[in-house]
């Protein structure tokens, strides 16, 4: 499938599903007296923000290189990772604050136990995101998008937010109405949580950091055995948001021409990029092999 319609697809089903899904836990929580429920129904408005910042940094991500930016615009989708992180972890401060509020306030004799529906809309939240979650994650691999990898986990934050809310709303209505806010404080955690994750990756990535030992030495051997190879001196990966550069030093024999080692160079540089599809780019230094 293109690209630019898988990123439309994935878009579409996360703010229009977010969007039903947030009225209809706004409706039950304010309908059904649950604390719990209202706060689920914030995260999941969050997620409309959340999903529209990745789809606006996966789109600008993709745009080619220019003369400001001759290495193109991949850091723009860590970005939007790290604002939608910042996105959540204030949605988590907030419903946290207010549930603990209650909590220390001690007045439980004025809680009212939740409605049904409160309930129903919990088990249909933990339903749809989860399903959101792994349509989302499927298509974000698929892209080898950092920002809808995020926003995936968005949505399964807020799955887990609502077993909360229903251990809290369930606890409730048995005769324990404080419950319903510790289920907010609880969905707090949770969303704090997955917001430090993102943020975490997302810096990671802009911070050139390296693929990892383990991802060279499937480099270093896979160029050992093109043709012309005498070996490897040196391989330096780095991420650069979503893709992945790489400073290569290999040895060839000595007695070859500049243009015959040239061409093994330039051999080994797009069977790499061939074959490593996340390798934007690899930079061939030439040396000679000892005698």
């Amino acid at each position: 499938m293109e690209e630019k319609k898988i990123i439309r697809r994935i878009t579409l089903v996360g703010v229009l599903g977010n969007v039903i899904l947030t009225a209809f836990k706004l409706f039950a929580g304010i309908y059904g007296r649950s604390g719990a429920m209202v706060s689920d129904a914030v995260h999941s408005l969050s997620d409309v923000f959340a999903t529209f910042i990745a789809f606006l940094g996966t789109i600008m991500a993709k745009r080619p290189a220019d003369e400001q930016h001759p290495y193109g615009h991949e850091r723009l989708e860590c970005i939007a990772s790290v604002m939608l992180g910042l996105i959540l972890l204030a949605t988590g401060i907030g419903i946290g604050k207010t549930g603990l509020q209650i909590i220390l306030s001690g007045h439980y004799e004025t809680l009212t136990a939740p409605g049904t529906i409160a309930l129903v809309a919990a088990i249909v939240s933990i339903i749809t995101k989860e399903g959101m979650f792994r349509y989302t994650k499927h298509y974000a691999a698929i892209l080898k998008s950092s920002a809808f990898m995020a926003d995936a986990y968005h949505h399964r934050s807020d799955a887990l937010s609502s077993i909360g809310s229903l251990i809290g709303i369930g606890g409730a209505m048995l005769g324990f109405p404080v419950l319903d806010s510790v289920a907010s404080v609880i969905i707090c955690f949770f969303i704090i949580k997955v917001a430090y994750s993102i943020i975490k990756d997302a810096i990671q990535n802009m911070m050139d950091e390296s693929c990892g030992e383990d991802y060279d030495k499937n480099l270093k051997d896979f160029i050992e055995d093109q043709d012309g190879v005498e070996g490897v001196d040196s391989v330096q990966s780095r991420r650069f948001g979503n893709k992945v550069y790489v400073d290569l030093e290999i040895r060839v024999d000595g007695n070859k021409t500049v243009s015959e080692g040239h061409e093994i160079a330039e051999n080994v540089h797009d069977m790499v990029e061939k074959s490593f599809p996340e390798i934007k780019h690899i930079m061939v230094h030439v040396n000679p092999a000892d005698e």
